[in-house]
Parts: structure tokens; sequence; C-alpha cells
């Protein structure tokens, strides 16, 4: 069985990464032969995953480790926590590939397109199973420089600038993050996750940490690169803010310092205050933006807040919210993403201002987008409205009341500017005759739509391993 644990988890990482590097010679065959690879490795990636499910609702804990020369061993740790992430990791990322087969089908370099986002998704796994603090590094730098890639994917000199700076953002955080690690391996001597449960780093340490894992999660004041990141294909964006890139920097944070370390005192009453005040900014930009990728953007800078300030606040309440506001959001926003690129890929305008009326030609994309919005929102019964009460009842547990409030604010921030886009765009006289989508892009929001909506009626599945992990999490906090 354990054997059989440790394939599974191999193919989940490695399918991705190396099938990625076999789809131009697909390519080579025919446009349709490069589609049907890539798809089909996305959901291969999304079914190993799933397999792991009934290994995790047992609660366990699989180690698997390869030795190296330096202290540089490969080491796997599959638990509930990285199960978890790379079922909602893979699963969106499986989504958005098929969404691309009607959004980029007239484009060129598809080849290098499906290449670098397989790539991105075999990052993404490789870190979520990854117990060595080099081997996390590594594919945190391959997703970044997947990342750099994509968002200069239309070779448009200004877009490439943009991407240069999501670059260096990302990177010279990464950079910091290394030096914290650097300094953990002076105190320990070692780089395993699983040897360095319980110890207390220094205050510098989780600084340069922070650093890393802020410039990642796009955490103001490091968040400016995200929505200059709009430039690129809205699939990527999509990967960017709801299956990837920001989820990264989240996922390092629970699995460095809530799994693993103790951090000194007066950090645990810092971070708090830090992502609640990056939400209620990002929350206040969205407000007065028309752009309606930059909106969105703003949007998950303001969401991903809320997912730092559950896992901050360091109770089962708190915990569980954050880890089921992954789920949500990943649904959610990947949905408004993805209608967003619909609307303009038939308008060819990102302007709100100069949209309108498009609910009588674009019905659909109309009705996925309002579910999703409900959910990111916070609305019942969507799902987001539980991952987020949870979020702010776990602060208001850890008598962190003024917290919660400016929370609950940004929240009513976010109704406001989700309405305001809804009505915007599909609202209103028609500014000119617009048609809905592909059918494989419609296909997909609508199922976003759908399991938004399904994910809060049926909360309580997801619930079984959130509340493994969630246990797993309190056990190793301080």
């Amino acid at each position: 069985m354990t054997n059989n644990i440790q394939i599974i988890i191999l193919l989940t990482i490695f399918v991705p990464i190396v099938g990625s590097l076999t789809i131009p010679l697909a390519g080579l065959i025919s446009a349709k032969a490069r589609s049907f690879w890539s798809v089909l490795l996305a959901l291969a990636t999304t079914a190993f995953s799933l397999l792991l499910i009934p290994f995790a609702l047992k609660g366990g804990e699989l180690t698997f480790r390869k030795t190296m020369a330096l202290g540089l061993d490969f080491i796997i740790v599959a638990d509930a926590l990285a199960v978890f992430m790379a079922i909602v990791s893979s699963f969106i990322g499986a989504l958005i590939v098929i969404y691309s087969l009607g959004y980029i089908g007239r484009e060129d370099n598809q080849s290098e397109y499906y290449l670098i986002v397989l790539l991105f998704i075999g990052a993404m796994m490789g870190l979520v199973f990854s117990a060595n603090l080099i081997f996390m590094y590594l594919f945190w730098e391959i997703a970044a420089i997947a990342c750099w890639r994509l968002i200069g994917f239309y070779r448009v000199k200004e877009y490439v600038l943009k991407a240069d700076k999501a670059f260096l953002v990302t990177f010279f955080g990464a950079v910091f993050m290394l030096l914290g690690f650097i300094l953990i391996y002076n105190q320990t001597g070692t780089f395993d996750l699983t040897a360095m449960r319980g110890t207390l780093i220094p205050g510098t340490a989780v600084l340069l940490i922070l650093m890393g894992m802020f410039s990642k999660s796009a955490t103001v004041p490091l968040h400016t690169w995200l929505p200059d990141a709009g430039v690129a294909p809205t699939t990527v964006t999509a990967l960017l803010h709801a299956a990837v890139l920001v989820k990264i920097g989240v996922y390092a944070y629970v699995r460095l310092f809530c799994y693993t370390f103790k951090l000194p005192e007066g950090w645990y009453q810092a971070i708090p205050i830090i992502v609640v005040f990056s939400s209620l900014i990002a929350a206040a930009a969205a407000a007065v933006e028309n752009d309606i990728k930059r909106i969105l953007a703003y949007s998950t800078i303001s969401q991903i807040g809320y997912i730092f300030l559950g896992f901050a606040v360091m109770n089962p309440v708190g915990v569980a919210g954050s880890l089921l506001f992954i789920l949500m959001h990943g649904l959610a926003k990947a949905g408004l993403f993805l209608c967003a690129g619909i609307v303009i890929h038939a308008s060819h305008e990102r302007d709100i201002s100069k949209m309108g009326g498009m609910f009588k030609t674009m019905p659909w994309t109309a009705l996925a987008f309002i579910f999703c919005a409900f959910s990111v929102i916070g609305i019942p019964p969507f799902g987001g409205f539980f991952s987020k009460f949870m979020v702010i009842f776990g602060a208001v547990q850890a008598g962190q009341i003024w917290v919660a409030a400016l929370a609950l604010f940004a929240a009513v921030l976010t109704m406001f500017y989700l309405f305001r886009v809804f009505s915007a765009v599909f609202m209103g006289e028609a500014k000119s005759a617009k048609r809905e989508g592909s059918r494989s892009m419609v296909l997909v929001v609508v199922v976003l739509a759908i399991l938004s909506l399904l994910a809060g009626f049926f909360v309580a599945y997801p619930m079984k391993l959130v509340n493994i992990a969630t246990g797993e999490i309190l056990r190793w906090m301080p």
C-alpha cells in the first residue's frame, strides 16, 4: 500500500513536468493531437491527486526520502494538507487547460503555451509535496520562470516589461526567502522539514521568508506586479490567481510557520494586522478601478488576506476556514476571470465603463459571473460564505475584534465592486452586438459557477479533508 501511494505521488509531480516536455512533439503531429495530449496530462494529474484522498482521510503521513549529498535529500511528504492543495490546484488547472482550447485556439506559440502551463502545474505539485527547503525553493523558482514566460506570452514590448516586473519582484522575494532558509540551516544543520518541527527560528529568518511569501502572494506592499500581470492571456491570469501562483505563498506559510517552526513573540500579533490591511487596501483599490482584469486582480489580493488571516489567528475555526477558503476562492475566482475572458474575447475591451447590456447576448456567462461573485462576496448558500464566515469568526474567537471588523468591512467593499462590475458589463443598454464564447469556454465557467453553489450545499464533504488537515496543523502549532 505504501509503495502504491509513493508511486501515485511521484506520478502527480512528474506526469505534468515530464509530460509538458512532450507537448511540442504532439504539436508536430497536429493541433488536435497537441490539444488532446495537453488536456489528458492535466486530467491525469488531477486523477492521481484524487487517488490520494482515501489515504489522506485516514489522517496519515507518508514520507519518501532519496538521500543525496550536502543534505539535499529529495523528501516528499503526503498528508491531508498536501493532498488538499494538490487536488484544488490540479483540478482548477485542468479546467483552465480545457478552457484554453477555445481561448487561444488561434494564437501562435500554442505548443509553448501548453508546455509552460503544464510545467507550472507540475511545479505546484512538486512544491506541495516537498519536505526539503531547497527543493521547495527550486519548485518555487520553476513556477516563477513559468509565470514570467506566460505573462509575456503575447510578446508585445509593454507586456514583456510587465512580465519582467513580475519575475523580478517574485525572484528577489525568493532570494530573500532562500537567505532565511540558509539562516535556519546554520541553526539546525538540516534542510529537512520533518527534522525541524517545533524549532524556534530567529526573527530575521522569519522576516526574510515572509518577504518571499508575501511577494509571491502579492500581499501589500509587494502586490503591484499582480494587477500588471493582467496583460497575460486570461487563462494565465486565472491560473495565477486561482490555481497556482498566489496560493504557493499561502501554502509555504502553512507548511513552514504552522506545521514546522515556532516564531518569536510579536510575529503572531503582527501578521494578522499586516494581512487585514492588505485585504482592505486591495479591496479599496478594486472599488475605484475600471479595468475588469485589474479589478479582479485587486480582489485576489484582498481575498488572499483572508486566507492568511485565518492561519495567523491560529485557532481551529480560523485554520479550517482558511483551508476551505483556498478551495472556494479557487473555484469562484477562476470562474470570474474566465467569464472576464469571454467578455474581453468578444468585445476586445477591458474598460467596464465602455461595456454594457451583455446579459442579453451572453446569458450563460452573465449567470456564471454572478454565481461566482456571490461566492467570493460570501453570500449564503454559496461556498464562499462558509469559508469567509469561519475566518472572521476565528478572528473574533482569537480576541482580534477590530481585525475581524476590518475584514468584515473589506467584505462589504467586495460586494460593492463585484456588483459594480456585473452592472456595468451585463446590465443596461447593449453598446454593441456580442456573442457567447465557444462551447468549451462557456462549459468551463458554467461548471465553476455550479460548483461554487454546490460547494455550499455539500460543504460537509470537503470539510472532511479540511478537518483532518486542521487537526494536523493544530497538533504542530505553538
